[in-house]
């Protein structure tokens, strides 16, 4: 597995290295954003570790740049932060981390959350054969491929990230259940979830702008308030 490493201070970096080195990752590191996106693009990384403050260009756009990328495999992202910086601004609506660590943080935790990422992806790849379909999507959980119908009967194929995907996916399986943020948490992360809930408000607001007509409006994935979210497609 290939890890990109995109922090500035250099101590910090080659710490970071040497310790997933020692778990058998291959990692590579850069220094800055806009190095950043360049070796993302030739090495197809399946993680990225990424610091929030970087010269050129900042964490924050460093995600957002990579996320509305077409690429073959979407790379998980870690973010780093400095301690008492705002977490909402770490995994805001634009970002699309899907984890976030906060420093000081001891070489253990940084493994586990790597490995945690790593672990969803194996999980993705046990997901057997099968279409989902509902009157206006359709999902090839073998190809993932998602698609959604217009107006005029056609299909559109929507660019959804993994975790968008398997969020959708576990909609349309159940269509008209309410969902908290728990239960949300557990059916796509499991035990390997350390973050806080409101990281599924982020990806429910991603997602809504890739499959609603008007995302302020949700036709679809709609909020029960109190309790969390629920998906509706019936015409």
């Amino acid at each position: 597995m290939k890890i990109l490493i995109v922090e500035d201070e250099y101590e910090i970096a080659n710490l970071i290295r040497e310790t997933l080195e020692r778990e058998s990752f291959s990692c590579d590191i850069a220094r800055d954003g806009l190095t950043a996106l360049d070796r993302f693009q030739a090495w197809e990384p399946d993680v990225i570790i990424l610091d929030l403050m970087l010269p050129k260009l900042d964490g924050l756009e460093v995600c957002n740049r990579i996320r509305q990328k077409a690429v073959v495999k979407d790379p998980y992202i870690l973010m780093l932060t400095a301690k008492g910086e705002e977490i909402d601004r770490i995994i805001g609506l634009s970002t699309g981390a899907d984890d976030y660590l906060v420093k000081p943080f001891s070489p253990r935790e940084l493994v586990a959350r790597v490995r945690a990422l790593l672990r969803r992806s194996l999980r993705q790849m046990e997901v057997s054969s099968q279409l989902h379909r509902t009157q206006h999507f359709q999902l090839d959980l073998d190809q993932h491929i998602a698609q959604r119908q217009l107006p005029d009967q056609t299909l559109e194929t929507l660019d959804l990230t993994t975790l968008e995907f398997n969020l959708l996916s576990t909609f349309m399986s159940y269509p008209n259940r309410v969902w908290s943020r728990s239960q949300l948490i557990d059916k796509l992360w499991g035990n390997d979830f350390f973050g806080d809930d409101r990281v599924v408000d982020t990806h429910i607001r991603r997602l809504r702008k890739k499959i609603e007509p008007d995302p302020a409006n949700p036709t679809f994935i709609k909020t029960v308030i109190g309790i969390g979210y629920k998906f509706e497609d019936n015409g």
